[in-house]
């Protein structure tokens, strides 16, 4: 069965630390719910610290099965819990299977293109990072930008915030000056795929989890990308359906167990 553990610390973060350090875990390797959040108080008096409660698997312990028939309660208060992704940058063993239909695309070589590869080039000279540069044009009119070379760890980041931000200021300096808006797309050593793979994976794993405790469980932070991954992950998943709530940059996926078939609810 899964094991819990509850832990204080004066942050969330803090709690969530203390816990992992308690247990010897990684952080995708437990789920976590916030129980309470951590108060200020005023002039530091009435402060209370944060606490949580870690759900993991134990050394040995047999998955959790779903109760042999539901026992009819009051419906019980939905809880939040908060997941965290895998660490996508780990390597996979095969090649992943795009979750997301790569556009067919073709070699280009215009003044969009030029531009592209010309901002990149002193970027990663800034950076001392050396690799190569290819571009092409998706039939949608994107440029797709691939780059390749050896530990691009730092161009990609942690989850690819940073491959988000030179994506970001590509576009930026591209589009500068111009009245058509050029998409510029950009990857890293294959990284879009195996994120893509590894967010379905947390997104059917986590869809299980909600059907066996029969809850909605809600995911942490993610841009509009990685929720469109998991939404296109578990649009025909039975049972489930997926929708989106918040406001950005704090706008979350909450995967919602439903008696009825799983629908998609499309990421606004």
């Amino acid at each position: 069965m899964t094991k819990f553990a509850e832990f204080t610390g004066k942050s969330e973060a803090a709690a969530i630390e203390a816990g992992l350090a308690a247990l010897g875990l990684d952080r995708d390797e437990v789920a976590v719910e916030i129980l309470e959040r951590a108060k200020a108080g005023f002039l530091g008096i009435g402060a209370t610290p944060a606490k949580v409660r870690l759900s993991y698997e134990g050394p040995g312990d047999e998955p959790e099965t779903a109760p042999a028939a539901p026992v009819k309660t009051a419906a019980p208060k939905e809880e939040k819990t908060v997941y965290t992704p895998p660490k996508a940058e780990r390597a996979p063993k095969e090649p992943p299977k795009p979750v997301l239909e790569p556009e067919p695309t073709h070699p280009v070589d215009d003044e969009a293109s030029q531009a592209i590869t010309a901002f990149l080039e002193g970027l990663l000279k800034h950076m001392d990072i050396d690799c190569a540069i290819s571009v092409e044009l998706s039939e949608r009119g994107a440029y797709e930008v691939r780059l390749e070379g050896e530990a691009l760890g730092r161009v990609i980041g942690r989850r690819g915030d940073t491959l988000d931000a030179i994506q970001q200021l590509t576009g930026y300096a591209v589009n500068r000056g111009r009245r058509d808006r050029v998409r510029v797309h950009l990857d890293a050593e294959g990284y879009r795929a195996r994120r893509e793979e590894a967010l379905a994976t947390m997104a059917r794993r986590t869809a299980e989890k909600a059907i066996r405790l029969r809850q909605s469980i809600t995911l942490e932070p993610m841009n509009a990308y990685e929720r469109h991954v998991v939404h296109t992950a578990l649009q025909d998943y039975p049972h489930i359906t997926t929708h989106s709530v918040g406001t950005e940059p704090n706008r979350r996926t909450v995967i919602a167990y439903d008696e009825a078939e799983g629908t998609w609810t499309e990421d606004e």
